[in-house]
């Protein structure tokens, strides 16, 4: 089954051939782009339009690699072994599977979503290595091996906050989720807002674009965040009426703060608002 988008997920067509590509050469899809941009979602919706379970291993600055096997949890047989349960005596009792293992294990082909690796320590991707080329990795404790009963469809999100190894980076088949453009981002609009006045939708982009537009943002607004601020203007007629109007006198947009989320990006648009005005 090829993937193609789903009914809640606009996938361009660079995006929909790098899915499949991924799934035919068996290697994990490494998926950077502006955070917001949906790179978590597509592993969900990938799941979705698959019919594939999703098994999602959050990473964070503290994760290390082990954790994605097993870990063993030698405080729990300590304290058990203290209190004379028998169980202690069997050690596979302490071992707590990790999100590969239950990858590995799943009765049917998952998808695996590694989300946000460049949070992690810089050998977090190497130490992962082994086990998704082999996909198998061996428990020391309990002296098995653990093999994939189906080879998972691993997507890794990142947001480039690290460089990753050059030696994890030719393992993998690379997209970058370019920022949709007006069209698509319209499209996109319409899957979350089925019905909503177009030309409501027009005038939010005009302004949307010129927000990203401005030199020396520090954050630019996402895909995301114009969702969270149709929704407020949905639910606002005055902030509604103001978009629609273009009143050029306000110097940010109504209800910016689903839009700009720094003090330093509000400074600098009422700084351009009032030199314009100025100019005018």
């Amino acid at each position: 089954m090829k993937f193609q988008g789903t009914e809640k997920y606009v996938a361009s067509d660079d995006l929909q051939m790098a899915v499949n590509a991924a799934i035919t050469l068996q290697r994990p899809l490494l998926i950077k782009g502006e955070p917001g941009t949906g790179k978590t979602l597509l592993a969900e919706e990938m799941a979705v339009a698959l019919d594939a379970p999703l098994i999602s291993w959050h990473i964070k600055s503290t994760t290390k690699a082990q954790q994605g096997l097993y870990e063993y949890d030698a405080v729990s047989r300590l304290r058990d072994s203290q209190l004379g349960d028998d169980k202690v005596h069997d050690i596979s009792n302490y071992i707590v599977k990790g999100k590969l293992w239950e990858a590995f294990e799943s009765e049917k082909q998952a998808v695996l979503l590694i989300d946000e690796i460049d949070k992690a320590d810089i050998e977090f991707p190497n130490d992962l290595l082994l086990e998704l080329d082999r996909m198998e990795f061996y428990v020391y404790e309990t002296k098995k091996r653990v093999q994939a009963r189906f080879r998972p469809i691993i997507v890794i999100t990142s947001n480039n906050e690290k460089e990753l190894p050059d030696a994890f980076l030719r393992r993998c088949f690379f997209h970058y989720i370019n920022f949709p453009d007006h069209e698509t981002l319209s499209r996109i609009v319409d899957v979350h807002f089925p019905g909503i006045q177009q030309e409501l939708v027009r005038d939010a982009l005009e302004i949307f674009f010129d927000v990203r537009k401005v030199p020396g943002l520090k954050k630019k607004p996402s895909t995301s965040e114009l969702i969270d601020w149709l929704k407020l203007l949905m639910a606002d007629d005055l902030a509604k009426k103001v978009v629609q109007e273009k009143d050029t006198s306000q110097a940010l947009p109504p209800l910016y703060g689903a839009l700009v989320k720094n003090e330093q990006d509000v400074h600098l648009l009422q700084k351009l608002a009032f030199m314009a005005r100025r100019r005018g």
